[in-house]
């Protein structure tokens, strides 16, 4: 279940070359385009352009699901205010909206805080998503789809309520760690008195135009991380990742979806997540101390790939397609029957899939020396209980991977379409 929007992984990439290093952005088409300065006549922008990269705020999608993974990013989830309900909710994210397509336009906002002042739009994505509760808590609950049912216990879970779920949520990505947090303030300023923070974590990943060109990131277990993700390119990646307009039929390869089942799940339900995705945020606790005690040969059996370029032990290149039949010699399989690679294999859970887009956190070593290190793991998916849920079942009986990994705290947000030229994030829901 770990991985990245690899280089591969993010439809129209612009990868520019100076002094070695790369910088790639996502391009526009899809709500969630470039538009950088400083381009040569051949593409190529020099390193110092990092900052020019601008994300477009309005479009089918919001940005920051298929956006290239940022150097820097922020979650925080709100709670509304008791008293608060449709009516604040409905103004704040108007306020949150218009402070977004500002910050992310590399302009300051109104009493600005002049954090990021030197900077430019460094690829800044906001984005916005509702939770199981927020329905509730607006007299909304009709409109509430069954995506959002709660998610079932797994074995790993050791969940911290205090740093899970919400009504609100925010996914901030930069690739400055000034702009990043530049963002963050000023939305936390502007939910003002109807809204206060229930949880807030930070992450990181390797910063752009720091390899010779556009690689799969590596986790912190230094294992290459996301090659297996589904690519716009791919012909069913919209009806996995995104749910689709009205009369149109989605699913996550076991099958279409109509949201039907149980209350607020309803096509009706879902017509204002048109062009929007459900996104599974998971705090995943990384035992790097037990992890690091396995020899290289028995990390690279756990995850079924080499270590050292993410190739599967059945070998090729990191893109070879995995050989779950080849067995070795001795007769066993050459990618063991319990390997992370081969029980999440999307080809082992019936085509069910998932874009998967995280940050590495570190929260400080303790007394005992242990690291607060892992992974705030995010997955996209029109449908969770047809992409996330399986596939993390599955994994739950009998992964590899899964006593070196604690499940800290979790969520499931819904996660709606992009804004139109003068709308705001929800507005179909909120005003509908």
């Amino acid at each position: 279940m770990l991985g990245t929007v690899g280089a591969a992984g993010a439809a129209g990439l612009v990868l520019g070359a100076a002094g070695g290093a790369g910088v790639y952005a996502a391009a526009s088409g899809d709500g969630s385009g470039s538009g950088a300065s400083g381009s040569g006549p051949d593409g190529s922008r020099a390193l110092t352009s990092v900052g020019a990269t601008k994300v477009m705020f309005h479009g089918k999608h919001q940005a920051g699901i298929t956006t290239p993974l940022q150097s820097r990013g922020h979650l925080v989830a709100f709670d509304l205010a008791p008293g608060a309900g449709r009516k604040e909710a409905a103004a704040l994210l108007r306020r949150w909206s218009a402070t977004a397509k500002t910050l992310m336009e590399g302009k300051a906002p109104t009493d600005d805080t002049g954090v990021a002042l030197d900077a430019g739009p460094s690829s800044l994505t906001v984005t916005f998503g509702f939770g199981h509760s927020f329905f509730g808590r607006t007299g909304l609950t009709a409109r509430r789809p069954t995506q959002l049912d709660p998610l079932p216990p797994f074995s790993a879970d050791a969940l911290d309520p205090k740093r899970s779920e919400g009504d609100l949520w925010v996914q901030i990505g930069a690739d400055d760690a000034l702009v990043a947090f530049h963002a963050l303030r000023a939305l936390q300023k502007d939910a003002g008195a109807a809204a206060k923070i229930r949880w807030q974590m930070n992450g990181f990943n390797r910063s752009a135009g720091a390899t010779p060109r556009p690689m799969t990131a590596r986790n912190l277990m230094g294992q290459v991380d996301g090659t297996g993700n589904p690519k716009p390119s791919e012909p069913d990646f919209d009806r996995r990742i995104f749910v689709p307009e009205k009369g149109a039929a989605t699913g996550n390869g076991a099958g279409a979806t109509g949201g039907s089942g149980s209350s607020g799940g309803s096509g009706a339900a879902q017509e204002w997540m048109a062009g929007g995705s459900y996104a599974v945020f998971r705090r995943i606790r990384m035992l790097l101390d037990d992890w690091e005690k396995l020899t290289l040969d028995k990390q690279e059996k756990v995850i079924g790939r080499r270590k050292s370029d993410g190739a599967p032990l059945t070998g090729g290149s990191e893109t070879t397609e995995l050989d779950l039949n080849a067995v070795g010699p001795d007769g066993t399989l050459v990618i063991p029957d319990n390997a992370h690679a081969r029980i999440s294999a999307p080809e082992q859970n019936g085509g069910a899939a998932m874009l998967r887009r995280p940050f590495s956190f570190h929260d400080g070593i303790g007394p005992d020396g242990t690291p607060d290190a892992g992974l705030l793991f995010i997955c996209w998916q029109a449908d969770p209980l047809r992409g996330f849920v399986p596939v993390q079942r599955k994994l739950d009986r009998g992964d590899a991977l899964s006593p070196f990994l604690r499940h800290e705290a979790s969520g499931l947000f819904a996660v709606p379409g992009g804004a139109g030229e003068g709308e705001y994030v929800g507005q179909r829901l909120l005003e509908s």
